[in-house]
């Protein structure tokens, strides 16, 4: 009889620390995925940015007063490529687990050889690459059409990648539990939405009473608009330093979070 020899044991992992490969293959994948419709999740988002600035130019005229020493539409501006980054990161990662749970294709990502941490991080970036690509373009639309330009080009980009890195991890947590799209549009229509509308895209807190002021600094999207929204007119209504740590740190807490209870299996393993 020929006697087999087990080259491998049930369990032991092969990929060192990191899977790079695998964890690379499902952010291609990913990426991929909204990159083959560009037209639902690239294009609609830029339009409707577009839009927005178009119809409310028209509506206001030049009759409004300047915000923190710049024109208001250029005030707007920044703030509405922001706003798109944010729905649209939340999106991407939402919609990919919730749709791999309803079509039962997020069991291959379950018995793949990827970790928790690995799947968790690889749709996160991919989210953050949806938001980058929105904000670079739109980005070049509106310099290019509107009298602005990036002073910064580091807080550009920092505050994009915190953005998409907390939406990002936000929106796997989402759905994870959303378990029908009913569940997933009330996140969106009731959190996202009005949180990101309300955050001083459209205008400047200093112009709230005291109270709202206060609890506009704690909200997240806030920070996000308003240090991204620095990175172009070289003013802000928070601060900087407390912004990207406070981000930061929601940030972190968001993913772990997202990574716990993916390992669990949360809704996703019966």
């Amino acid at each position: 009889m020929v006697e087999l020899k087990k080259r491998y044991q049930i369990g032991v992992r092969r990929f060192a620390y990191i899977n790079w490969i695998g964890a690379f293959s499902l952010y291609k994948k990913e990426v991929l995925r909204f990159l083959i419709v560009s037209g639902q999740t690239l294009v609609g988002p830029i339009l409707t940015s577009i839009l927005f600035l178009i119809v409310i130019s028209l509506a206001i005229g030049d009759e409004r007063p300047d915000v923190l020493g710049v024109p208001y539409i250029e005030f707007l501006a920044n703030g509405l490529i922001m706003m798109q980054v944010i729905q649209q990161s939340f999106s991407h990662s939402s919609s990919s687990v919730m749709m791999g749970k309803m079509m039962g294709t997020i069991v291959d990502i379950i018995h793949s050889p990827l970790s928790a941490a690995e799947v968790t991080i690889s749709l996160v970036f991919a989210s953050i690459t949806r938001g980058l690509c929105i904000a670079f373009i739109s980005s070049l639309i509106f310099v290019f059409f509107l009298d602005i330009s990036i002073q910064n080009y580091f807080y550009w980009f920092i505050y994009l990648f915190l953005a998409g890195f907390f939406l990002g991890s936000a929106g796997i947590i989402a759905g994870l539990y959303s378990d029908k799209f009913d569940q997933m549009a009330t996140v969106t229509n009731f959190i996202i939405v009005p949180l990101s509308f309300l955050s001083g895209t459209f205008y400047s807190i200093e112009k709230l009473p005291d109270i709202l002021q206060s609890l506009s600094y704690y909200n997240p999207f806030f920070h996000m608009i308003d240090g991204f929204r620095y990175s172009f007119i070289g003013d802000l209504d928070g601060s900087i330093k407390f912004g990207t740590l406070y981000l930061s740190i929601l940030s972190l807490v968001t993913w772990y979070l997202a990574y716990y209870l993916f390992k669990k299996g949360y809704k996703i393993k019966s």
